[in-house]
């Protein structure tokens, strides 16, 4: 059974940084990208970054890019997102996703609070 379990969430002000988690298990994690979504309160979903089976290729959305950092280490199958410089706008709810065929696979998702 695929598995995804985010970590990292919490409260920070504005003008700090977080860095979220997300463990794979049940599945060979190093041959999949994976994908970092979010959900802000009464939004859609909204992509955050993609980073390719071997972490050398990252994409991001416009809204992040420039402040936030995707990266993965295939040995701890673990995805990571590093976000710096948060505004209030980045309040959501993060998930991690994997696809595996023509299957989606989402974590529970954590939540990060922008305030002061």
């Amino acid at each position: 059974e695929v598995q995804l379990v985010e970590s990292g969430g919490g409260l920070v002000q504005p003008g700090g940084s977080l860095r979220l988690s997300c463990v794979v298990s049940g599945f060979t994690f190093s041959s999949s990208g994976m994908t970092w979504v979010r959900q802000a309160p009464g939004k859609g979903l909204e992509w955050v970054s993609t980073i390719s089976t071997s972490g050398s290729r990252t994409t991001y959305a416009d809204s992040v890019k420039g402040r936030f950092t995707i990266s993965r280490d295939n040995a701890k199958n673990t995805l990571y997102l590093q976000m710096k410089s948060l505004k209030p706008e980045d309040t959501a709810v993060y998930y991690c996703k994997i696809i595996i065929g023509a299957n989606d696979y989402w974590g529970q998702g954590t939540q990060v609070t922008v305030s002061s």
